[in-house]
């Protein structure tokens, strides 16, 4: 089973509401730069995001938080392709401390996981 990770950093533009608190909705655009790429390596196409089918929000991300997005195929039909995501806080803003200050998490924290169901249509297959 091949996973994809992507790892960035929130920015302040990406916090929606106050006390610089990044929206949900931002993990799940993030689970679908995940999705992509796995549809590429496994069809060599980008393919379709067909559904959600399961999310959870677990803890709140912030602007300057370091998450990191993972993503695998955990099943695989003729076109669709079942995919479990995770996306992890792995360095967390300090602003209690200074409007710079970071701390890098002895152990991740899961703030959001998802199952979804992408599509590569037969004739955009390569592989």
């Amino acid at each position: 089973m091949e996973k994809v990770m992507i790892r960035l950093r929130m920015s302040a533009g990406d916090a929606h509401y106050g006390g610089n608190l990044v929206d949900g909705a931002h993990m799940l655009a993030l689970f679908g730069d995940v999705a992509t790429e796995l549809l590429i390596r496994e069809d060599g196409d980008e393919g379709l995001f067909f559904k959600y089918t399961d999310v959870d929000f677990l803890a709140p991300v912030h602007a300057g938080d370091y998450i990191e997005a993972v993503g695998y195929i955990s099943e695989k039909g003729n076109t669709s392709r079942k995919m479990e995501f995770e996306a992890r806080k792995v360095i967390t803003s300090r602003p209690d401390i200074s409007a710079s200050a970071c701390d890098v998490l002895e152990e991740p924290e899961i703030v959001c996981k998802a199952k979804g169901i992408c599509v590569t249509p037969k004739d955009c297959q390569r592989k």
